[in-house]
């Protein structure tokens, strides 16, 4: 796919995060643009084949438009900007009073999409990526990753849809439409390697990481979390029933955090401790 050559003088940035920033359009409001840091050429590119199959199986997401470059070389994606839009992280933060029924509305969601099923050869299994990640490690033992390896495959498997990176500042509303955004890393498989993330934002992260990143305190967040697993696994079952089954599929995060880190990281990994 030929990048379109766009001109940054036609956009205003609006946000960053990890891999680049956003911008939107200075005239057309119904057109955003997610631009990479410079060097990343084929990331945007896979992104943006990714974001239409996925907008194609009618998840809701901004529909993607555009691969472009701009003039100093940076590579991006346009999309149809959501005006008016928040994320879930951002309400809850600006008014906390709320967090039940924001998490409410966020585990509906969640459930929705978790029970979309998806093409197995138009997506990656999230088993495979996982294996992955747990070859590369270099922190973990080998008889360590024997047994994690075993508790992976044993997972029941399923060919519904998941995020990949599924938090609360990755879901936006506005009005009563609601939106999945940053699928970078969709897949499909067991929903309980997705819904492990929700617990690692709300109940594993250390305080100051969650206000920065989600403009929350940590108690709010941990509170979310608790009508999030009400919300979604139902009410039948205590609270820490459900910890305790998410436990080992949180502590698999480490993986994705130890190689963004490159260091080993105890906090996520006592969630293992079963496992190992």
């Amino acid at each position: 796919m030929e990048a379109i050559k766009i001109s940054l003088d036609d956009y205003v940035l609006s946000g960053g995060g990890a891999n680049g920033e956003s911008y939107d359009h200075r005239t057309d409001p119904s057109v955003m643009l997610k631009l990479y840091f410079p060097g990343k050429i084929q990331q945007p590119l896979d992104e943006m084949n990714l974001a239409r199959k996925v907008y194609a199986t009618g998840i809701p997401t901004p529909e993607p438009g555009d691969y472009v470059v701009t003039e100093d070389g940076r590579y991006g994606i346009r999309f149809h900007r959501i005006v008016g839009k928040k994320s879930y992280a951002r309400a809850i933060g600006d008014d906390p009073s709320r967090v039940a029924e924001y998490a409410a509305q966020f585990a509906e969601m969640c459930i929705r999409l978790h029970s979309t099923h998806v093409s197995t050869t138009d997506f990656e299994n999230v088993k495979d990526r996982y294996y992955r990640l747990l070859e590369e490690n270099p922190f973990f033992t080998p008889a360590e990753k024997d047994k994690l390896g075993k508790f992976i495959s044993d997972v029941p498997d399923e060919d519904t849809a998941i995020h990949g990176d599924l938090q609360f500042g990755n879901a936006i509303f506005t009005g009563d439409k609601r939106y999945f955004i940053d699928l970078g890393d969709f897949c499909y498989g067991n929903h309980l390697f997705d819904v492990a993330m929700v617990y690692v934002c709300s109940c594993l992260s250390d305080a100051a990481f969650i206000e920065e990143a989600f403009h929350m305190p940590k108690p709010v967040a941990e509170e979310f979390w608790a009508h999030f697993a009400r919300g979604y696994f139902g009410t039948d079952r205590p609270l820490s029933a459900i910890n305790e089954e998410i436990a080992p599929f949180a502590g698999l995060k480490t993986l994705i955090i130890e190689r963004d880190t490159r260091r080993p990281m105890p906090e996520f990994r006592e969630c293992l401790r079963p496992i190992l």
